[in-house]
This record gives structure tokens, C-alpha cells and sequence, in this order.
């Protein structure tokens, strides 16, 4: 999909993916970030959120090192600080050239585990567009969920822009998960993610607020994308209001 070609005269159009990579170890236990960027191309997405894009240990370096994504020359990587990382808590933003990036938040948020949530404001480097992106993958207890949720969308209140919050949310029913908050926030959940070999339940979501609208979703199933990572990844087209 072409970011610079909006949809129509009043709206900018773009291709959202959200990929839990698992450290780009897929169902062989054979670290293959190149396999993880070959799913990606088969999307042909315009913006890409990453979950586990980071190595556990040590410094947590990049799983997907840094030359490769360079050699493969679609996506940049958004950049959330300094040191040997993708992400921030794992949670990691490629762009296609032809949009633009700023990092806005980093978000520790509250629970039983270690989660955050990485902000940031994209852009189209020609013509009008602009939204609110939260990459983030919540936590496996429900109330730590409903609390870092509810981080989330307290942080991005101020922006008064287009929002979409996206990632493994670990919640099998979201409607749940977003009883609490605005009724207007819009979820998009394209059906079955998890396991990748036999999905059998949605964990991966998007949340819609201001204006934008959901043109399409999916989950990404091909023989590539059943072996790469435990999750498949989805994908919404998105039309987000000038």
C-alpha cells in the first residue's frame, strides 16, 4: 500500500500491522530474523508495531540486528532511546520511507510484571496526516490489563489527534478489556492469532480513537508467517481524517 496516496481528498490512507515475533524464533526454535522480515514484506504494510522485538537478556539487544533491517531497505526503525534495543519493553515501530516518526512517551505502566508502552507521533513527510501510535503488549493478569489500559489512554488524552493503540493485548475478549473506558473507542480484532500453528484465540487488537476508521483487518496466515513466531500477525488498512 502506497502511505503518500490518501484515500480520498479528506483522508490519508495506511496499512497497520502488529507482529508479537517471540525474538524472532519461530516453531523450528531457530532464530530467523530474516524469516520475520519476509512475513513482513508479504503484508506490505505501511507502519509495523513489534512485540518481543528484543532478546530477554543481557542489554536486551535487538532481534532483528540493526544491519539487517538496513540491508533490507524497507522500513527504518523508530528510534526510542539509546543503547543496543529495537523497542522499549520489547515493543518496537518500523516506518516505511514516506512517513515520519517522533518519539512522544515511553510508558511504564502499572502491573504484577514489567510492561510499557512506546508512543509516538507518525506523520506523512508530504501532504497533511498525523496520528497517535501506542505500541504496546499488555499483561497476562486481567487487572493489570484494565490498569495498563487505562495508563495508556490517561497519557494520550492530551493529544487531541487521531490514536491507535496496537500490539498483543493478551486479551481473549477485548470488549472486556475496554467495558471501562469510552464507549466511541473503536476495537479491531480480525479473529484468531495465537497459537501460530492452530490459532484458536485472538490475542492480538487495535484500538481506534478520534477520527479514524477501519477500512479492512486481517490475520496474516501463509505457510511463512504459521512457522516464524507463536503469533500471527494482523493487519487493519486505516483511513485516518485530515
Amino acid at each position: 500500500m502506497n502511505a503518500m496516496r490518501p484515500k480520498s481528498a479528506g483522508e490519508w490512507s495506511l496499512r497497520l500491522a502488529s507482529y508479537n515475533i517471540r525474538k524472532a524464533v519461530g516453531l523450528d526454535w531457530k532464530r530467523k530474523p530474516e524469516r520475520v522480515l519476509a512475513v513482513l514484506d508479504e503484508i506490505g504494510a505501511d507502519v509495523v508495531v513489534l512485540q518481543e522485538a528484543d532478546k530477554r537478556l543481557g542489554n536486551r539487544p535487538a532481534a532483528i540486528p540493526f544491519g539487517l533491517l538496513a540491508s533490507h531497505g524497507v522500513y527504518g526503525h523508530l528510534d526510542p532511546g539509546p543503547g543496543p534495543s529495537l523497542g522499549w519493553h520489547g515493543n518496537a515501530i518500523l516506518l516505511r520511507k514516506g512517513l515520519r516518526g517522533e518519539v512522544v512517551d515511553l510508558i511504564n505502566l502499572p502491573g504484577l510484571e514489567p510492561r510499557g508502552a512506546f508512543v509516538a507521533r507518525i506523520r506523512r513527510e508530504i501532504g497533511r496526516g498525523t496520528m497517535i501510535l501506542v505500541a504496546a503488549h499488555l499483561g497476562l493478569n486481567r487487572g493489570s490489563r484494565h490498569q495498563q489500559m487505562g495508563a495508556i489512554l490517561s497519557a494520550t488524552r492530551r493529544y487531541r489527534m487521531p490514536l491507535v493503540v496496537a500490539g498483543d493485548l493478551n486479551e481473549r475478549v477485548p470488549t472486556r478489556l475496554m467495558a471501562p473506558f469510552d464507549p466511541k473507542l473503536q476495537i479491531v480484532s480480525p479473529g484468531p492469532s495465537f497459537h501460530a500453528a492452530h490459532p484458536f484465540v485472538a490475542l492480538d487488537h487495535m484500538v481506534l480513537g478520534g477520527k479514524v476508521r477501519v477500512a479492512g483487518a486481517q490475520v496474516h496466515a501463509t505457510p511463512l508467517s504459521r512457522v516464524a513466531s507463536d503469533h500471527l500477525p494482523i493487519w487493519a488498512d486505516l483511513a485516518v481524517t485530515l
